[in-house]
């Protein structure tokens, strides 16, 4: 009898090999994944928070006012390890799964699928985290923050890949080739940059709107670092981290389930 596909991860430490496989055949263009990685976000950064800066000037979040460049960076730095996390678990993955067959060359040795899946899943969050990190080094250059309490964004950045990551490989199960993305990008991802406060402050939405967003796994993330670009203390922290675990956790057993129904085809 076939096992379900819905069963419980079967997972070990046999998907840090498979992790440090991806690492060693990263680390050859490492250079020009972090070029990257990092210019588009810088230009959204440059561009918007210079440049509209000077004509927004400061933006109300609370009860505090804020420069709008110092508001975009916070929100932008969780878009940025969204879409890393993203395009990695998406264009990546699916070259060593579909196209490449790194995947089945893999299982030939004694590791399940289950942990390819968690491996690629961790390697995705790792590229996010790296690419974050390297924009949270030129923010803290140009002066945007110098909050001590930035040293807790960083983990809090690593969760968000991790989540985004598992949501990805569901597509990245579902796809039939690289055009799909598009889809994911376009109708998931694009609009969840304007509904999740990253641009402008989300009291401006209509109200069934916010409702909405506040749901969405972007809103619970900038929700969460922000205030520790302002040098605060999340006002619902364990909220916001209940609803990224809850994401993560789904959207894994969905991802290796779906992956699982792929491998059995």
């Amino acid at each position: 009898m076939t096992p379900s596909i819905w069963r419980a991860p079967d997972l070990s430490f046999r998907w840090w090999p498979v992790f440090l496989r991806n690492l060693l055949v990263w680390k050859k263009l490492a250079i020009p994944s972090l070029v990257g990685n990092i210019a588009e976000p810088l230009m959204w950064l440059v561009a918007f928070g210079y440049g509209m800066g000077a004509l927004v000037g400061q933006v109300q979040v609370g009860a505090d006012k804020v420069p709008y460049i110092l508001f975009l960076a916070s929100g932008s730095i969780c878009m940025s390890a969204m879409n890393a996390a993203s395009f990695e678990a998406l264009y990546s993955a699916f070259s060593r799964m579909h196209v490449q067959k790194t995947w089945d060359g893999i299982m030939n040795a004694p590791i399940s699928l289950d942990n390819v899946v968690m491996a690629e899943m961790m390697w995705a969050a790792f590229k996010a985290m790296f690419t974050v990190t390297a924009i949270l080094c030129v923010m803290l250059a140009l002066g945007i923050s110098h909050s001590p309490k930035l040293l807790v964004a960083w983990p809090v950045l690593l969760g968000a890949g991790i989540t985004f990551s598992c949501i990805a490989l569901i597509f990245n199960a579902l796809a039939s080739g690289y055009d799909f993305f598009t889809y994911y990008f376009t109708l998931f991802l694009t609009p969840m940059m304007f509904l999740s406060g990253v641009f402008f402050p989300r009291e401006q939405l209509p109200h069934a709107v916010r409702v909405a967003s506040d749901w969405l796994p972007l809103t619970n993330a900038v929700e969460i670092v922000r205030p520790l670009f302002m040098d605060q203390w999340p006002a619902h922290p364990l909220r916001h981290a209940l609803v990224l675990l809850v994401y993560t956790v789904a959207a894994f057993w969905v991802a290796l389930a779906l992956t699982r129904k792929r491998f059995q085809a």
